[in-house]
């Protein structure tokens, strides 16, 4: 019973004409979260059917459009509640109400207005239909219209907040320069960037070198302060702009042509094939149609009498500036003008070194000479010891005889070396009398050793 009469009772009050106004914000919310629901619902199948007609920019403009357009409705509504509160009430929220209401509505315009360009964007470079966009010219388009958008929106909502806008610009006339100062190295970079997108040296997805610095890849993404290049060992490198207003900056993705350059190297003795070899080399590239022979130079001709080759050189442009596919192009020209040179029955060269010696005859002659001289000298060495120790066991020989024979023995190994000193050769012959007469006349000593039979030793 006692619910009962409570609800009664709150019946009876809220009839009351000074308490219709929770009724009338329960219903304004209420309101505004079906409008909401079906507003979003309406854009969506609208968004569809433009996505199903191929029409870009409707559904840029529905999908653009409809989350911040959920969120206007819901400010909407709540100020309209807050302001029956504040008629209900003593509550004092119209002043805090209207300022929220102000910059709610410029911030949704500005979320709207951002995703828009966003997806112009994304539809710029991704089109169903057609070629896309250059990278560079539609991002540096788009973060100039994102940039435009986020400016206006600030200096609107210092309006709304009861800034002076007059005096934020004398401000920024008058502290620019300190700001300017202070910042020097990030507006360097900013007009760095500019410069970049005004003179276009590079694209994203160009590939750039630097001859000045290290810098060489491929060109991801181009930012107001700096440039990301993905080197081609997949390394990150963050370039500021400015540092492009200072170097040289080399774009081989813009080549029309890339360069075989070569040299190539044959015999000597295959000077007489040298000539054709040329000008077969030369019409095979004439011939291949993946070469630009008639806007660019060919050059096949012989150049260089090198320290161990003809040189003849190559110089030549693909029509292909594929990086992959031009080195493909260049191991089968190599190849070809291998078997080139092979067909004509010559050969590549490599370094060779070739020695003359004068008299070769004469110097292999004396080698055996003296070779056969040290033989001779260790086989009378040896008999003399065995001579001796037949002696010594005979006891038949008197002390006077040894030595007369010792120093007979030694003068004659004497002279014997001196011929071969001065001869380089000693003559082969097993009797003394032979080598005594080679040591009193040195002419005697090649003329015996080359007419000499004795010993069992004779002319080579």
């Amino acid at each position: 019973m006692d619910l009962l009469e409570l609800s009664k009772q709150w019946l009876v009050d809220l009839a009351d004409q000074e308490q219709l106004w929770v009724l009338h914000a329960f219903g304004i919310v209420l309101g505004t979260l079906v409008l909401a629901w079906v507003v979003a619902f309406i854009l969506k199948r609208l968004e569809k059917k433009a996505d199903k007609n191929n029409a870009m920019w409707l559904m840029m403009l529905f999908e653009a459009g409809r989350p911040p357009i959920k969120v206007l409705i819901w400010l909407i509504g709540i100020s309209w509640a807050s302001y029956l509160t504040h008629q209900g009430t003593d509550i004092e929220l119209m002043g805090v109400v209207k300022v929220v209401r102000q910059v709610g509505t410029v911030l949704l315009l500005v979320w709207f207005l951002v995703r828009f360009i966003r997806l112009g964007e994304k539809a710029f470079l991704h089109p169903r239909k057609g070629d896309p966009g250059d990278p560079t010219t539609v991002g540096a388009v788009s973060k100039l219209l994102r940039a435009t958008v986020v400016v206006t929106a600030v200096l609107v909502i210092m309006q709304s907040l009861g800034y002076s806008i007059s005096g934020v610009l004398a401000f920024g006339g008058v502290g620019g320069i300190a700001m300017g100062f202070a910042a020097k190295d990030m507006l360097a970079n900013f007009f760095g960037g500019l410069t970049i997108y005004m003179d276009r040296p590079f694209a994203v997805g160009d590939w750039v070198r630097s001859p000045d610095q290290n810098i060489e890849g491929v060109v991801e993404n181009i930012g107001w302060r700096q440039t990301r290049i993905r080197t081609f060992d997949r390394r990150p490198l963050y370039v500021p702009n400015a540092t492009f207003t200072q170097i040289s900056v080399e774009n081989p993705s813009r080549m029309e042509n890339r360069r075989i350059f070569e040299t190539v190297g044959v015999r000597y003795d295959d000077v007489t094939r040298l000539k054709s070899i040329v000008d077969e080399v030369r019409q095979m590239l004439i011939d291949d149609d993946r070469m630009e022979t008639e806007n660019q130079t060919l050059i096949v001709n012989f150049t260089t009498f090198g320290a161990s080759s003809l040189d003849f050189f190559i110089y030549t442009f693909t029509k292909t500036v594929n990086w992959v596919e031009f080195h493909q192009i260049k191991e089968e020209v190599m190849l070809r003008v291998s078997d080139i040179i092979g067909k004509h029955g010559a050969e590549i060269a490599f370094p060779t070194s070739t020695l003359h010696v004068p008299n070769p005859v004469s110097l292999a002659k004396a080698d055996a000479e003296q070779e056969r001289s040290i033989d001779s000298e260790a086989e009378e060495a040896q008999s003399s010891r065995i001579e001796d120790r037949k002696q010594e066991a005979s006891g038949g020989d008197d002390a006077s005889d040894k030595d007369n024979k010792d120093e007979e023995d030694d003068g004659t190994d004497e002279q014997s070396g001196k011929g071969n000193k001065a001869y380089k050769g000693r003559p082969s012959s097993g009797a003394s009398k032979t080598r005594n007469r080679s040591a009193h006349d040195p002419k005697a000593g090649p003329d015996m050793s080359e007419n000499s039979g004795e010993g069992g030793e004779g002319e080579e």
